[in-house]
């Protein structure tokens, strides 16, 4: 291997050493913290079904972005000088990206869109010129880069319009975004790319989106924490805040126990790990980081007004982010080991049937009634699992 080889910006294949994250893939991780925190900030300055659906959108975006410098670092080595370069220039533009969240659909749209796209189009081009033209990862970064090109052509036209009309080009931009994997990223005369080519590497992928999962779930203690020592330390303060870290701490359970450890084994363990990690990982993990961050903002919710009863928008929150959290884990477990989770399908029913008690009962009530909920669905999976506790124990790395 030469100097000037592109090998020697690539991650070893094939070895008896395991893939492991990297203190650069964490330090860029930091960015993303504070990302999830303005999520969370402005889906509560806004409970409505307009303020729900834009943090909604603005979460797609973001988890794109992380989601596709995952792919990308899941190839490149981070100690290669110029690959720390490109994430360093990407975390500079994530910053910026997060900075603009708040008001991306107001004044600072251009900011948001021009870092979106400087993140996006901007690694991918990187990519291209850190591969030798016959490297077969060459045509996959090639084919994102055309693709990260046009819908970023979206995302800038769209900045520069009204606030009022800007999703009329947002909206098909991420669009773009989102369907160019099933889409197999096709140009034209190069035709579709398989998932085949993409060569990943199972336990350090499945493992970088256990560490985003972390994230949201510490963001969540960090934000009712605050709420918290903000509002007052009453003592229906203190029981809140209680109960908001059970429920945390319950959905961190249900996540690294034993049945998501055996998902995370069979991407690790399939014969193509770039399709489950297409599909159970880059689609189906949005649904689970807008459960804990729904989650999150009902906990804050419980904290302001332990006493009320929850309506409208506040209790969908309250009530729907545990609930969607479990349907994404079922839908996770399903695609990756192509069974179902019957137990945590009937805890979200469960919770979701809880909306004819919401108006009679306090925030207090109903909140612990999901927590116990959440609670007594780990214990029954640990109890379940054929290896017993030590198989179901929870690992935060690895798999």
């Amino acid at each position: 291997m030469t100097p000037s080889s592109p090998l020697r910006h690539l991650r070893a294949r094939g070895g008896a050493g395991a893939q492991r994250t990297t203190t650069v893939e964490l330090f860029f991780d930091l960015v993303y913290v504070f990302a999830i925190t303005q999520l969370s900030h402005l889906l509560l300055s806004d409970l409505s079904v307009a303020g729900l659906a834009r943090a909604a959108f603005l979460l797609v975006v973001v988890w794109w972005a992380w989601i596709y410098t995952t792919w990308m670092v899941n190839w490149f080595d981070p100690s290669s000088p110029p690959v720390t370069t490109v994430l360093t220039g990407v975390m500079l533009a994530s910053l910026l990206m997060a900075a603009a969240l708040p008001d991306a659909l107001g004044d600072h749209g251009w900011l948001f869109a021009a870092s979106y796209v400087a993140l996006q189009v901007g690694r991918n081009a990187a990519a291209v010129s850190l591969l030798a033209r016959e490297h077969p990862l060459r045509d996959v970064f090639e084919r994102l880069l055309a693709w990260s090109v046009v819908s970023g052509g979206l995302w800038l036209a769209g900045a520069t319009v009204e606030p009022d009309q800007r999703l009329l080009l947002w909206i098909p931009a991420l669009a773009l975004d989102l369907v160019a994997p099933v889409a197999g990223y096709w140009l034209p005369g190069r035709g579709y790319a398989v998932t085949t080519d993409y060569d990943i590497e199972g336990r350090h992928f499945a493992e970088r989106c256990q560490l985003f999962i972390i994230i949201a779930l510490g963001e969540s203690i960090v934000v009712t924490g605050a709420t918290a020592a903000d509002t007052g330390l009453t003592s229906a303060v203190v029981a809140s805040l209680v109960i908001a870290f059970l429920e945390t701490v319950a959905l961190w359970w249900l996540y690294f126990g034993a049945p998501t450890e055996r998902s995370h084994a069979a991407v690790a363990a399939s014969d193509d790990p770039g399709r489950i990690a297409r599909d159970a990982y880059t689609y189906l993990h949005m649904l689970l980081i807008a459960g804990i961050i729904a989650t999150a903002a009902g906990d804050n919710l419980l904290i302001a007004e332990p006493h009320d009863a929850p309506r409208g928008i506040g209790l969908a929150i309250i009530l729907g982010g545990p609930a969607l959290f479990l349907l994404g884990e079922n839908l996770f477990e399903w695609r990756a080991t192509g069974g179902a989770n019957v137990r945590r399908l009937a805890a979200a029913a469960a919770i979701i049937g809880l909306v004819p008690l919401a108006p009679h009962v306090s925030a207090l009530v109903l909140t612990a009634v999901v927590t116990v909920l959440l609670g007594a669905l780990a214990v029954w999976e640990l109890r379940a699992s054929p290896s017993g506790a030590r198989a179901s124990k929870p690992r935060v790395l690895g798999v």
